[in-house]
């Protein structure tokens, strides 16, 4: 990005693993760069999943007749955009039916949207339409387009690398788009005598096999403490459905982020041993770039500057102020403008889809 921007005083800038829980997050409000205005190419990436997902639905036990408590589903990493309120919809509608299709009325729904402390869970929950079962206001009804929604919401606050919900307590849970971020910088990585040590970057990209490797043991870690905490708090017949970015790259990783491949996360599932993997497969799901006009450069720098800083804004801003990150990310949309043609033909997403239940 050029040499005239002045480095952070620290050498290796990175947030210590103690604070990161309370500062991750992706950029709330709704302003130009927040998640909720960016978050077009992840929407389109989880519908043309709708499929998968609905498959991993249809394998829900269901109660005959359904018992006399709440559906419950759970977002895992559900930010603060209009995605997470969506796939809930998707999910319940689905179950909708199904208990109709056995000819009973369905139960009632909870579904609890769960992020880090961070989270905009205010910008998240101003975009609920109203209860079906309450009146509402006539501004939430005007607001919402007089959609409804058939199911009751909540927040949970926490990292899903730990228990957040009580035994035996959720039927479906569903993350995509999070599972590749870790719960903390590798200790290797922060250590200057370490050989993962990677002065100077604020990122990590093009890291050396040290680091490589230290991140992979810490996504190793961090998966099998979210498969054991899911293993407890999930019903009997309760299912799973995963989706989290892979890379076939090694340099395709930033802090505190590693991109696991097929095999990697397949031998951490089996050493659990909680769940059964019934659906594990690579998904190309295209550019992560959404543009209106894509032979104009300057929007297409704009949509990839506005992606990061909606992502990793955050976390930028906290490591190098609110000045020098204005200026990073000016230059990221100056010099993607210059690369628009081949950042369009080339920048893909690929997930690994996994669909789980008890073993």
């Amino acid at each position: 990005l050029g040499s005239k921007m002045a480095p952070p005083a620290a050498d290796n800038v990175v947030v210590s693993s103690n604070k990161l829980e309370r500062l991750l997050s992706m950029k709330g409000g709704k302003g130009e760069a927040s998640y909720a205005n960016n978050c077009q190419a992840q929407a389109q990436h989880a519908r043309s999943m709708l499929h998968l997902l609905e498959e991993t639905l249809d394998g829900v036990q269901l109660d005959s007749p359904p018992a006399a408590v709440p559906f419950v589903v759970a977002d895992l990493g559900c930010s603060s955009g209009t995605n997470t309120i969506f796939i809930v919809e998707v999910i319940i509608n689905h179950m909708i039916k199904r208990y109709e299709a056995m000819g009973f009325d369905p139960p009632e729904f909870s579904a609890f949207f769960s992020d880090l402390p961070s989270n905009d869970f205010n910008t998240l929950f101003q975009l609920l339409p109203p209860l079906a079962k309450d009146g509402g206001s006539m501004e939430e009804c005007l607001a919402s387009d007089g959609h409804r929604r058939s199911y009751f919401a909540a927040a949970v606050p926490g990292s899903f690398y730990g228990r957040l919900f009580p035994v035996g307590s959720v039927d479906v849970f569903y993350s995509a788009f999070s599972l590749h971020w870790c719960s903390q910088v590798p200790d290797a990585v922060l250590d200057k005598r370490s050989t993962a040590y990677n002065k100077g970057k604020i990122f990590i990209h093009g890291a050396n096999e040290s680091t490589a490797n230290a991140y992979r043991v810490q996504f190793q870690s961090d998966l099998a403490r979210f498969i054991r905490s899911r293993s407890l708090e999930m019903k009997g017949g309760g299912s799973m459905f995963l989706g989290l970015i892979t890379s076939e790259k090694r340099d395709d990783f930033n802090i505190p982020v590693y991109a696991p491949s097929l095999q990697e996360f397949k031998e951490v599932v089996e050493a659990d041993g909680s769940f059964a993997i019934n659906k594990l497969e690579l998904f190309r799901g295209g550019s992560p770039l959404v543009v209106s006009c894509p032979d104009d450069a300057a929007e297409v720098g704009r949509a990839l500057a506005n992606s990061c800083r909606a992502v990793s804004g955050v976390l930028v801003d906290a490591h190098i102020g609110d000045r020098l990150s204005e200026e990073l990310f000016s230059r990221v949309a100056s010099r993607a403008t210059s690369h628009a043609k081949e950042l369009l033909e080339q920048l893909q997403f690929t997930h690994i889809v996994a669909s789980l239940s008890f073993a």
